[in-house]
């Protein structure tokens, strides 16, 4: 039942990404990403990690998803340019991209398979859950976490506070251009 679900998500994984690349329309292929992204997050919960399924459904299907979609709907349809940007290009995409696989190929089969040891050491049954990703977390790596939060922070106000100056900066504060549209009329 596990290989039946596993070969269903690398499906669902890889199918999802090959049509974000291969559809045309912005909107669809944001939605392909988030077929990928849930695919993925099933994987996860097979490798029971289920932190980082949860987090793979919420943060990136449901956040970033929705800021993608909100800037494919706000881009609209962009027409399609009558020229190729790169003289060659429809030629030379397959043969770099055959090229990348077979690549990638010769380093997973010739050193990545070559790690894996059956008679190593195992993993715990708690590794990847929630309490485990919390006590790793909030007791070992403390005040990585807590320097990472306030640097998060600090970009967030950050960007507020340049918004503002760009905004004043283009055309006054709201309260003048208020104003000067009712001294106009």
């Amino acid at each position: 039942m596990v290989t039946v679900c596993f070969f269903f998500g690398a499906i669902g994984a890889i199918g999802g990404a090959i049509a974000v690349i291969a559809l045309r329309n912005p909107f669809y292929s944001v939605l392909a990403l988030v077929v990928h992204l849930v695919a993925l997050a099933g994987i996860f919960l097979l490798l029971h990690a289920q932190f980082a399924a949860a987090a793979q459904v919420v943060v990136y299907a449901g956040a970033v998803m929705v800021l993608y979609v909100f800037v494919a709907a706000y881009v609209g349809g962009v027409q399609e340019p009558v020229w190729e940007p790169i003289p060659g290009q429809r030629l030379l995409a397959p043969l770099l991209g055959g090229a990348l696989f077979i690549e990638l190929s010769i380093a997973v089969l010739g050193s990545g398979l070559a790690g894996i040891d059956t008679d190593g050491p195992r993993i715990g049954d708690g590794y990847g859950t929630p309490h485990q990703i919390g006590t790793v977390l909030l007791q070992r790596f403390l005040i990585a976490f807590e320097v990472a939060s306030m640097l998060l922070l600090l970009a967030a106000v950050g960007a507020v506070v340049l918004a503002q100056r760009r905004r004043e900066g283009a055309g006054g504060s709201p309260s003048e251009d208020t104003q000067s549209e009712a001294g106009a009329a």
